[in-house]
């Protein structure tokens, strides 16, 4: 459902041009969405780092005092966005697209993410999972039915993505992963012999940005300020290889849901995730390429727990290895 203006300064402009300040109330179907999600939503045509940087600014006001990205919204609360401008032109259409279903039901939906396919669109991406199956489920009029990721995957790994389909079960599974009482479990290729008695990764983590843009995270000393208390256990599944290049199949479970957590705690002990393009070993990423036909991240989330947001059964889903990963497993 679309916002109710409260209050416009002048009538809407037309793209390119800059729209007065408006503010706008939140509706019962928004209460306990994100702040940042619900101006992308509502914003259409405005570059999804404009968005981000008048919240960060402070020119974006909830019932008239800053909020930050993750601001929780309620019912009833007013939000003032200032001038933006919008797009010249917009960008392409999503594609609708249906991906392969783990599970569903009225309240839930559990996709098989491949490698390379971005959960959202932003960064340089047009698009992602949630726009495509937006579009591919949309009613008879052309209105696209309720759909919210619950928790996010990076690009490059594939594996069990979970959507709610109802504003409470989005609210009742985001607050499970929160108190850390869902289950989630990664399969990780990595480089060299993982010693057996690492089982336990504490170690806290450093959002960055590098000369680029773009944003890289790193291990951090305990008395960096923005550094987040990190918590990674991982398990030796099979030992794979030659002596001249082994390398570890771990399952990895994450306490803590940091950005590039497995990635950057993996590579921070020497062993980092086969194919990984931002954190790896850049020479084995070619040569796995080159002798394997390998040229993707081996980090898949395998698998899922968590309580169904309706009836509380406890819901464990499961995704194969995908068949270039198996593939990759059966050569070494």
């Amino acid at each position: 459902m679309e916002p109710r203006i409260i209050r416009a300064k002048s009538p809407a402009a037309a793209p390119g041009t800059r729209p007065a300040v408006q503010t706008w109330a939140v509706d019962a179907d928004a209460d306990g969405q994100r702040l940042d999600n619900w101006l992308l939503r509502r914003l259409k045509g405005v570059p999804k780092t404009l968005v981000y940087r008048v919240i960060r600014s402070g020119e974006v006001r909830v019932n008239k005092g800053r909020a930050s990205a993750d601001t929780r919204l309620a019912a009833g609360d007013l939000v003032r966005v200032p001038p933006l401008r919008t797009a010249e032109r917009a960008g392409p259409a999503a594609p609708p697209r249906e991906f392969a279903v783990l599970f569903e039901d009225d309240w839930l939906l559990a996709v098989d993410k491949p490698a390379g396919t971005a959960v959202h669109g932003g960064s340089g991406v047009s698009f992602g999972v949630i726009e495509q199956l937006r579009r591919a489920r949309q009613d008879a009029a052309g209105r696209a039915c309720f759909l919210e990721l619950v928790h996010r995957l990076d690009k490059e790994t594939s594996g069990i993505l979970l959507l709610a389909k109802k504003r409470s079960a989005l609210l009742a599974l985001q607050e499970q992963f929160r108190r850390r009482q869902t289950a989630k479990v990664y399969a990780a290729l990595v480089a060299g012999p993982w010693p057996a008695r690492l089982k336990v990764i504490d170690l806290p983590l450093l959002k960055t940005t590098d000369a680029a843009g773009e944003r890289r995270v790193r291990v951090a000393a305990g008395d960096a300020d923005a550094a987040r208390r990190s918590i990674t256990l991982v398990g030796v599944v099979q030992r794979l290889g030659r002596a001249e290049q082994p390398f570890t199949l771990l399952d990895v479970t994450i306490k803590t849901g940091r950005t590039h957590q497995i990635r950057v705690h993996l590579a921070h002990h020497g062993h980092p995730i086969a194919g990984d393009p931002k954190y790896g070993d850049f020479a084995l990423n070619r040569r796995l390429a080159r002798e394997q036909r390998f040229d993707r991240m081996f980090l898949h989330a395998r698998a899922l727990a968590f309580d169904h947001p309706a009836d509380g059964r406890r819901i464990e889903l499961v995704s194969p290895l995908p068949a270039e990963c198996q593939a990759l497993l059966a050569t070494l």
